[in-house]
């Protein structure tokens, strides 16, 4: 037989004290974006996935010693009380690197113990991909001493802060994913392109092998149902903005792409 009678007199005896609680809680943001570099005439510009990534400032705000000073690591930082971590989110990325009004996702919390040198600490982890031009103003400030684009490679051979080199792996696992089931792409893309184009986008992020060889990719493209042909007064429209040759426009459709786990493939 319990002590209490009822739910409000359990509550009113309630010791949260019992209980040991996380020292902290943290938002940390991926900001991936897809850069363009014109090498050659006549060839669509390279195409490269980057990631945003701020300095720690080797020391804090009263000038003692940062945690993981000058290391490399995703903006982000404390949850106030009055706040969620989405919206710790969105303040942490402005106050960190100016940057605002970013479609960010959620796609993980992070919690392995001594992941943070300080205490117990919990992250919640955010991700966007977008056009560069939403980030050409970035700039460091408050806990940012610097803040940068770089690609993959550069990334591993940083030595990033805290479990940041994991939070990154997983967030390039949920862009592949997103870049595969879902249209993107357009986002990264003019109203009216040529596949070519299309293909350097999609190559960024996925390593599909009938992306990457151009007579399949040129071959089946065409037949994607969310892309169609550029009409103009009855005639196919064509560009040789990238070609010698003038090559087919396309744009995207409204259709949107439903992938069942329950294919008969599997």
């Amino acid at each position: 037989m319990g002590k209490y009678k009822s739910e409000e007199e359990m509550l009113e005896n309630y010791d949260a004290n019992k209980y040991k609680t996380p020292d902290g809680y943290t938002s940390d943001i991926a900001v991936f974006t897809i850069i363009s570099t014109e090498v050659e005439k006549h060839k669509p510009p390279v195409k490269e996935l980057k990631l945003m990534l701020i300095q720690r400032a080797a020391k804090d705000a009263e000038g003692e010693p940062n945690v993981e000073g000058s290391k490399w690591a995703l903006p982000g930082g404390f949850v106030q009380p009055d706040e969620t971590a989405f919206e710790a989110a969105s303040r942490e990325l402005e106050e960190e690197t100016g940057v605002t009004n970013l479609k960010m996702k959620h796609f993980g919390t992070y919690d392995k113990p001594g992941r943070d040198k300080r205490a117990w600490i919990i992250s919640n982890a955010h991700y966007a991909i977008v056009p560069e031009n939403q980030l050409v103003k970035r700039k460091a400030a408050d806990d940012a001493s610097d803040v940068q684009l770089f690609n993959l490679e550069e990334i591993s051979q940083l030595e990033l802060a805290f479990d940041h080199q994991q939070i990154i792996s997983d967030a390039i696992w949920i862009i592949k994913k997103d870049m595969a089931l879902t249209t993107l792409a357009k986002n990264f893309l003019p109203k009216e392109f040529v596949l070519s184009e299309l293909q350097g986008v999609l190559l960024t992020v996925l390593d599909d092998s009938w992306i990457k060889l151009d007579s399949q990719f040129f071959r089946k493209a065409p037949s994607l149902p969310f892309i169609e042909k550029v009409m103009d007064e009855g005639e196919l429209k064509k560009s040789n903005k990238w070609s010698k040759n003038k090559a087919q426009l396309y744009r995207f459709t409204d259709y949107e792409p439903f992938v069942s786990i329950y294919n008969a493939n599997y």
